[in-house]
C-alpha cells in the first residue's frame, strides 16, 4: 500500500487539532492591552502545544520520505499517535483555564508521554515493515532524540505536583530539543 493516504490523513487530523486549539482562545472583551492580560495562561499553553504538534507534524513529514510502503501495523500505529495528539487541545485548554495547576499539568504531561510512546511504536512498526537494514532504520540510527522524551516526561509528570512550572519547562525543553529539524531524515 502506498503512503499517500496516510500522509494526507495525518496532515488533515493535525490541521484540525491546531484549529481546535486556536478556537479555544476567546477574543477579549475590551479594547486596551489590559483586556488580554487574563488570556496569557491560555495563550502560553496554546503556544507550547502548537509547537509540539508542529514538531510531530514536521518529523512525521520528514520520516515519511524514507517510508516506501505502508502496512496495517503502520496505519494502526499512526492512528494511535493521532489519538494522543488529538487530546492536546483538551489538555492544553485545561492547563490554560486553570492557570497551570498541578493536575492539569500532570495530565498534559501524560498525553505528551503517550504521544512519545505512540511515535516510538510508529517508528518500530516502520522498521518492522521495512527491515532492520532498510534506509529508514539506517537513518534512524541509535535514535537518541527518541529516547530522551520518555524519562523526561515521566519526571515532569511527577514534578507537576511539586512545581507545575518546572514540568512546563521540561515540556518546553523537550520541544526545543526536537525543534531543530531531524537531519537524519531531511536528507
Amino acid at each position: 500500500m502506498g503512503k499517500g493516504r496516510l500522509e494526507a490523513f495525518t496532515d488533515g487530523v493535525i490541521a484540525i487539532i491546531i484549529t481546535i486549539m486556536v478556537l479555544e482562545l476567546k477574543v477579549p472583551h475590551g479594547e486596551d492591552l489590559a483586556a488580554i492580560t487574563p488570556l496569557w495562561p491560555k495563550f502560553l499553553s496554546y503556544v507550547v502545544s502548537f509547537i509540539i504538534v508542529g514538531i510531530y507534524w514536521n518529523n512525521h513529514h520528514h520520516m515519511s520520505h524514507s517510508v516506501h510502503r505502508v502496512t496495517g501495523a503502520i496505519l494502526w500505529a499512526n492512528l494511535h499517535l493521532l489519538f494522543w495528539l488529538s487530546l492536546l487541545p483538551f489538555t492544553s485548554g485545561w492547563i490554560g483555564e486553570n492557570h497551570f495547576a498541578a493536575i492539569p499539568v500532570a495530565v498534559y504531561g501524560f498525553v505528551l508521554f503517550m504521544s512519545a510512546v505512540a511515535y516510538f511504536l510508529l517508528v518500530r512498526a516502520i522498521i518492522a515493515a521495512h527491515g532492520e537494514d532498510s534506509e529508514f532504520a539506517k537513518r534512524l540510527g541509535s535514535d537518541w532524540k527518541g529516547k530522551v522524551p520518555l524519562p523526561a516526561y515521566s519526571l515532569a509528570i511527577l514534578l507537576a505536583f511539586v512545581n507545575p512550572w518546572i514540568s512546563m519547562s521540561i515540556y518546553a525543553a523537550i520541544g526545543a530539543l526536537w525543534f531543530i529539524p531531524d537531519k537524519r531524515f531531511e536528507k
